[in-house]
């Protein structure tokens, strides 16, 4: 069944792009997650093809389109690997600020790179001791003239080491009441002085998608380089994060429509005591309860992507979404590599990657506990 929000052009580009990823990214995926980066060259690929930034003007080097065609491409690249989820944090997490907040002078500025693929992007909020806990983040940026000087360090940066561009939440008024006032948004260039790169950290999944630390060290970066008003960052990123939340529930709920398809081929083939194994009735029950929870899960995404899409605040429901469908995807691959048997723990299984990259998911773009305490203060409790 198609998605109220998808039209035949939308298909058409979905068929369009699954070709393009089954040529230029799926041969070539495994030796991306041994040498832990995906390559420019990529990146570059994307952009010619009009995958990247597609909602964005035409003017700025997008095609004007609709939401709905970013969602086919968050899909399909979660079909190959989540290891391509950087791509989908440019298009859809860091490039919208840009296109909200910036001025004219910056989207001409970054823009049309963003979406041609010259230009990678970041998001810098999480800092080794502030993670869902925004308001209290150590990063300072300070006003010397024409410049901020900022000083500071973030860590688990995705795009983090190939970033030509960086988005950074920094404190510009650290004696504001609430702290979350004193927080402004500045874009950080890859050759901006007093800026490095620390590890490429080395994590359990997601073994294609650099993730990094970022130093800042009397970094100065000019005063027009500040996105919307000093000290309304933290506004900007509330109002930011349901599109983020809602691209994480998407990405979590075609991960576990994937490991079922590859768990019922597998079931269906590998043979044990005389017959497949999909003929005895644990694994039919097994294969029926996922099969029945993603189907439910997807029904109550696709409502939010269409309330999303026609500008409705689904601030709460996306907060359900991104527990669900994040925990759901984390329980569907413990089942699904249960009933592979041994194999689903040999790397060479498909499964097994997937079993390794989804449970960060219920971790990034706010935890899980985090989602709860915002869906219990919009119940009023």
């Amino acid at each position: 069944m198609t998605a109220s929000y998808l039209t035949e052009e939308h298909q058409m580009f979905r068929r369009s792009l699954r070709r393009f990823l089954e040529k230029e990214a799926v041969p070539f995926f495994d030796q991306w997650e041994k040498e832990r980066l995906i390559p420019r060259s990529f990146w570059k690929k994307m952009g010619r093809q009009g995958y990247l930034c597609p909602d964005i003007d035409e003017k700025y080097g997008g095609s004007g389109v609709d939401w709905g065609f970013s969602v086919v491409i968050n899909e399909e690249l979660e079909r190959v690997g989540s290891g391509l989820g950087g791509i989908s944090l440019h298009n859809d997490i860091v490039v919208p600020y840009i296109f909200s907040y910036g001025t004219e002078e910056q989207k001409l500025r970054w823009l049309p790179g963003c979406a041609s693929g010259e230009i990678i992007t970041a998001i810098a909020i999480t800092e080794p001791g502030a993670g869902s806990d925004l308001a209290n983040i150590q990063t300072t940026a300070v006003r010397d003239g024409d410049h901020y000087v900022i000083n500071g360090q973030k860590t688990f940066i995705t795009n983090g080491i190939q970033s030509d561009l960086v988005l950074v939440a920094c404190k510009t008024d650290p004696t504001a009441v609430p702290k979350h006032k004193g927080i402004s948004l500045l874009m950080v260039e890859r050759d901006s002085s007093g800026f490095s790169r620390g590890r490429k950290l080395d994590k359990i999944g997601l073994h294609s998608q650099d993730t990094a630390e970022l130093i800042f060290e009397d970094c100065r970066v000019p005063a027009a380089n500040l996105l919307g008003e000093e000290g309304k960052g933290f506004a900007y990123l509330m109002e930011k994060l349901q599109q983020e939340r809602l691209v994480v529930a998407i990405a979590a709920q075609v991960a576990a429509e994937e490991m079922l398809k590859i768990t019922i081929e597998y079931v269906k083939s590998r043979e044990a005591f005389g017959q497949p194994i999909s003929k005895f009735q644990n694994t039919q029950f097994k294969i029926v309860e996922m099969a029945t929870e993603i189907e439910v899960s997807r029904a109550f995404l696709d409502k939010l992507i269409a309330d999303h899409m026609a500008g409705r605040d689904i601030v709460t429901k996306v907060s359900m979404a991104k527990w669900w469908q994040t925990e759901m995807a984390k329980r569907v691959a413990a089942h699904c590599l249960q009933l592979h048997g041994g194999y689903g723990y040999m790397e060479e299984y498909p499964i097994a990657r997937r079993y390794r990259d989804i449970p960060v998911a219920a971790i990034y773009a706010g935890t899980n506990e985090i989602m709860k305490t915002i869906i219990a203060k919009n119940m009023g409790l």
